[in-house]
């Protein structure tokens, strides 16, 4: 072999921590091949997989409506209809519901593949989220319809609706990922996270609008970050008929940029154990 053949491996201590972001990028086809296999394995041979997506949130919707709109006699958002206000911020919690959930118990799920090469560990949590963002998309295809049916064009604030996207994308990132390297440890996680979910749905917004919140308690409310992306989320649908907290807004985003820190900081902190645990 010539020497213009040889190839010299240097290990140095450190190198991978201050290259670890670099091989993020690095790794990208890992992520597109495990966003792919979770994509398939959901809706591969199935007709439920792509049903859910749809009957879910419609039914919640009408569970929501008849409950708070019919019988609780709550307002909505100005002169929208109530189903339609009620799906407006359906559609945030269910993307930030079930990307949490499947990226906190991500890990566990991949342990196969964690134990078994070296890449940056956090391209498995966050591949997750594609699945959640494609049932976002479809059932986003329940919002057209009724907005035609309810013939309510959406305003010019429609063109924010992708910035609240990421709001909410960064919102199930961060606990998500807080979550995911305590699930490693401690795999009564699993089971405690469903319940978290399942009370922040009543805590949010989702069947009500924020405004029956009373104005001295309005940013106290906010310290939940769900409050500030539905509330966008319905201002970028409605229009000028949703009520948008500016100070609720800026809290929920230093919420969000708080757990994201936190997540990312938990994650990094204690990967390097996960194979041995695992």
């Amino acid at each position: 072999m010539s020497e213009l053949n040889k190839q010299i491996l240097v290990i140095e201590a450190g190198a991978a921590d201050r290259n670890y972001w670099r091989d993020l990028w690095k790794y990208r086809e890992l992520f597109l091949v495990l966003a792919w296999r979770d994509v398939s394995v959901r809706y591969k041979q199935t007709v439920v997989g792509l049903a859910w997506a749809l009957i879910r949130p419609f039914i919640t919707m009408i569970v929501f409506t008849v409950i708070f709109g019919n019988l609780a006699k709550l307002p909505s958002e100005g002169a929208a209809p109530y189903a339609l206000m009620v799906y407006a911020g359906l559609l945030p919690w269910q993307f930030f519901s079930q990307g949490l959930a499947d990226v906190g118990n991500s890990m566990v799920v991949n342990s196969h593949l964690v134990s078994k090469v070296y890449f940056p560990r956090m391209i498995v949590p966050v591949s997750t989220l594609v699945v959640s963002l494609i049932d976002f998309l479809i059932s986003f295809i329940i919002l057209v319809g009724l907005m035609l049916w309810f013939l309510y064009a959406p305003g010019w604030q429609i063109l924010f609706l992708p910035f609240f996207l990421i709001m909410a994308v960064l919102a199930a990132i961060g606990p998500g990922l807080w979550l995911s390297s305590l699930n490693v440890k401690y795999r009564d996680f699993r089971y405690i996270i469903p319940f978290i979910l399942q009370l922040g749905m009543y805590l949010s917004p989702v069947g009500f609008s924020s405004s029956v919140v009373p104005e001295q308690w309005r940013l106290l409310y906010s310290l939940n970050p769900m409050v500030g992306v539905i509330d966008g989320f319905r201002w970028s649908i409605l229009g000028n008929e949703a009520n948008f907290y500016m100070p609720g807004f800026i809290l929920s985003w230093l919420i969000i940029g708080f757990f994201l820190w936190l997540g990312i900081r938990q994650f990094r902190k204690t990967e390097k154990t996960f194979a041995d645990i695992i």
